[in-house]
């Protein structure tokens, strides 16, 4: 590793943490292409990336927050209701997650199975909902919705967005909903996978300082992300973040199949 690659990682990070194209996913290729072991270095700075966008997402949505904060609108309940299910599914499934499921054939499976959800979501939405008027069974279903994400290559933006578009929410509506519910379970993630880090290994100052060159670069890039993100679904739809998915996708699957 090098400052450049931890500017590099954050950047991947805080792009395709928000956009529906699977930010585990591009993380393990990032991983594969420069050989960082995923079972040591590769988890801690993968942790430490997340913390980078949880701030994005605290910052960005802070008057959000403050409203969910508001027990008389609901909003609370529905933010635990839907991230429930992720939490006790990512504990439940921590160790196969962190080792089976990091392989490029998931991830570019996830990547090409799931487009087809987010096309027929597409197909489908209504559009007539914004994210405060979501009931709780909304909640539910894009609380589970967002446990799918567990496997590289679905996208937790990507899952979460088209569950609320199922919902009747609207895309902006749905990206924001998805991106408010993520931010509990991304603190959960990364602080723990941080915490495991610290307790296991020794880190020298040298990863300390990777580790904060990194998390600056994925709230830079995150925060940007999101900001413009919300801006391009006012009047376009996912269509390119698709055919992108599909492609990167059956790259993956070709790669694993002639590495072999």
């Amino acid at each position: 590793m090098n400052f450049f690659l931890a500017i590099l990682a954050g950047a991947v990070q805080g792009l395709t943490e928000f956009l529906p194209i699977s930010s585990t996913g591009h993380l393990i290729i990032f991983e594969k292409i420069f050989s960082i072991p995923a079972d040591s270095f590769g988890l801690a700075f993968d942790a430490s990336l997340h913390l980078g966008t949880l701030l994005a997402v605290a910052i960005f949505f802070f008057k959000d927050y403050l409203k969910v904060l508001n027990f008389k609108n609901g909003l609370f309940l529905k933010l635990i209701i839907g991230t429930i299910p992720a939490a006790v599914l990512g504990l439940l499934f921590e160790s196969a997650i962190e080792t089976t499921f990091r392989q490029l054939w998931i991830v570019g499976a996830g990547l090409i199975l799931f487009s087809f959800v987010i096309i027929f979501a597409e197909k489908t939405a209504k559009m007539k909902k914004t994210y405060e008027k979501a009931t709780i069974l909304d909640s539910i279903l894009i609380g589970f919705a967002q446990s799918l994400a567990l496997v590289p290559g679905v996208s937790r933006s990507g899952s979460t967005i088209s569950a609320g578009l199922f919902r009747g929410l609207n895309r902006q509506d749905s990206a924001r909903f998805a991106f408010i519910l993520s931010g509990p379970i991304i603190a959960g993630a990364g602080i723990k996978k941080f915490a495991d880090v610290l307790t296991s290994q020794s880190l020298t100052s040298q990863d300390v300082n990777f580790f904060l060159i990194g998390i600056a670069s994925s709230f830079i890039f995150g925060y940007l992300t999101i900001k413009y993100f919300l801006k391009y679904l006012s009047n376009k739809n996912l269509t390119p973040f698709i055919l992108y998915r599909v492609l990167i996708g059956a790259v993956l699957i070709v790669a694993s199949l002639v590495s072999r």
